[in-house]
């Protein structure tokens, strides 16, 4: 059962490549907005990063292959991955049915929290949705 409506919280920050990032001081959980997951469709595999891997804001870290393709997930901050949601080994299904909660993939030490800044806010980032 997909997400009939499209859904952008507000406590998050997003990044332009349809990724979203939640801030807790120093650490950052990742995953991917309600757009990208609508655009990949039904997701079938999350091959994600190993622990202790740096990912580099606006590169890939990880994959995601759906019943069409199989797409980079970009980071949308810098840092150390510390812990991986292991759980989308077997419900990768999540990644479309609560992109914002079960589904989210990564979260990560931040190397510099400044980078922060660079994100959008949810009204900014849907705007540019079009």
């Amino acid at each position: 059962e997909l997400m009939a409506d499209a859904s952008y919280p507000e406590d998050l920050l997003y990044h332009p490549e349809h990724d979203w990032a939640k801030i807790d001081g120093d650490v950052a959980t990742f995953g991917v907005t309600w757009f990208a997951q609508d655009s990949l469709g039904d997701v079938v595999f999350f091959d994600p990063p190993k622990v202790g891997a740096e990912v580099t804001a606006g590169e890939g870290y990880a994959e995601v292959e759906s019943v069409k393709a199989v797409s980079d997930v970009i980071a949308p901050l810098s840092g150390e991955i510390i812990e991986v949601n292991e759980a989308l080994k077997d419900t990768p299904e999540q990644i479309n049915d609560d992109p914002y909660g079960e589904g989210w993939m990564v979260k990560v030490r931040l190397s510099d929290t400044s980078q922060v800044g660079t994100l959008l806010d949810a009204a900014t980032y849907t705007a540019d949705l079009g």
